[in-house]
């Protein structure tokens, strides 16, 4: 049993960053999709992202590139802002035509035509925002990854609301 005055040692020290400001954030509509072949009607959110990164070292030598956060997570704003997005990869999607004016599908055999330069085709199976953070957990990864400290970040963790106290966190647990 240990001695109650005896005071506590810390065994590891971790770090984490958190990149969620206002500015990050983007209106765009979508239609999630469930297995049943129903879908939600086509609808609008004001998303807001963020980022957490874990570190084991705050050392001068290993301080992140704030800068290329911040762009990065501006960037994915700009490409969804005022968008429709779709779902690439959904089983109940049909994307019968993309050109340069427009973009043709069915969703759940409902009929769409949209303005090409409306809408973002998604590499995903459905538009949800547990869909959307793992997205996009993926997209940082590769535009940040070169960027961030070997071995000293250890997590990144990507949050997604959908309106408040609604949203979603995809974590990657990085190796060094």
């Amino acid at each position: 049993m240990s001695d109650p005055s005896t005071p506590l040692a810390a065994r590891a020290r971790t770090h984490r960053v958190q990149v969620r400001r206002d500015q990050y954030k983007f209106s765009c509509a979508h239609m999630t999709v469930f297995p049943d072949g129903t879908k939600e009607r086509l609808h609008g959110h004001n998303y807001q992202i963020g980022l957490d990164l874990d570190l084991t070292s705050i050392a001068f030598a290993d301080m992140l590139p704030f800068a290329a956060i911040k762009d990065c997570l501006a960037g994915i704003c700009l490409d969804l802002r005022e968008r429709v997005l779709i779902a690439e990869r959904n089983p109940l999607t049909t994307i019968a035509r993309v050109d340069a004016a427009e973009v043709e599908l069915t969703v759940c055999g409902k009929r769409y035509v949209l303005p090409r330069e409306d809408v973002v085709l998604l590499p995903i199976d459905n538009v949800s925002v547990e869909a959307l953070a793992d997205h996009l957990a993926d997209r940082v990864l590769a535009s940040l990854g070169p960027r961030l400290v070997r071995g000293v970040v250890t997590a990144l963790e990507m949050w997604v609301s959908e309106s408040p106290g609604q949203g979603s966190t995809c974590r990657l647990e990085l190796t060094p």
